[in-house]
């Protein structure tokens, strides 16, 4: 690829640089930067001091948890989001279509039931965009964390970040019909004690909303517990006891009743944490529209 433009030492800033300099921006890691385009960590950091060395000046900063843009690396944004836009025409033949690589983190329910079947018919009309799906329910992260999208349970805490509403649902209570007919349906809340409970593993998600549930709800006698969502339906499909469930995986299980629903039902939301510099991106733009 031929040299771009003259930084301020008066070398040539090579575009591919440039390209780099873009993705370490909008995932704020080298390592992450280098998966996403096919490289190893020590071609993007050589890339990066190239270009600085061509710029005359520091392009990125130290966060505690990845690399950030300061004000030089901010100026050359537009001019490598240009050059990118430019080889995506070339590429996919045409202005409209989507190409590289989005990377997404969300919770397993939120994957399976939401994200899989909007990316996948997204990727369909763009064949040039590439995905890669990461499942981890957490809260979202203060600093860089090497996606472009993040999706959590609960208004993100990220200053950094622009938070995006994405969709509603309830977490209520299920039991299989051979477990009601085998144990009785509970009349009260508190009847939940005599119960075995079905539900994340203690401190392991450190997700207020979600801890919050757990904490409305009497302790109860015996438990299942797992960091999977889909461990936590498939139990309470099995009988083993009483389960705190998302409402869009369990109302159309025909082996599953709600539990005490005037009684107990959270309403819980999913958002998006996404980076300034990733909305920048028609790619990340068009995932959080069909998300």
């Amino acid at each position: 690829m031929a040299s771009y433009a003259p930084g301020g030492s008066g070398q040539q800033i090579a575009p591919e640089d440039l390209l780099t300099l873009l993705a370490v921006a909008r995932l704020g890691k080298f390592t992450a930067a280098a998966h996403s385009l096919g490289l190893n960590h020590t071609t993007v950091s050589r890339r990066i001091t190239a270009l600085e060395k061509a710029y005359g000046e520091r392009v990125l900063v130290a966060s505690p948890d990845g690399w950030e843009l300061n004000a030089a690396g901010r100026q050359l944004l537009p001019i490598a989001e240009d050059i990118e836009a430019a080889l995506g025409r070339i590429d996919a033949h045409a202005s409209s279509a989507l190409a590289g690589t989005i990377r997404l983190a969300c919770p397993q329910a939120f994957a399976l039931e939401y994200a899989v079947p909007a990316l996948t018919s997204l990727q369909q009309r763009h064949p040039g965009l590439q995905v890669e799906l990461i499942t981890a329910t957490q809260r979202a992260r203060q600093y860089r964390s090497g996606v472009d999208i993040e999706v959590v349970v609960g208004r993100p805490d990220a200053p950094r970040s622009v938070a995006k509403h994405i969709r509603d649902y309830r977490l209520q209570l299920y039991a299989s019909q051979d477990y009601i007919a085998a144990h009785s349906m509970p009349r009260t809340l508190e009847g939940l004690a005599e119960h075995r409970m079905i539900y994340y593993i203690e401190n392991s998600l450190q997700v207020d909303d979600l801890d919050e549930v757990a904490d409305a709800l009497p302790r109860g006698n015996g438990f299942f517990r797992s960091t999977s969502v889909h461990a936590h339906v498939l139990a309470t499909s099995e009988g083993v006891g009483i389960g705190i469930l998302p409402d869009f995986l369990a109302r159309d299980n025909s082996r599953l009743l709600p539990v005490l629903p005037e009684q107990f039902s959270k309403p819980v939301s999913y958002w998006a944490s996404v980076r300034h510099e990733s909305l920048r991106n028609s790619g990340v733009r068009s995932v959080l529209e069909v998300l």
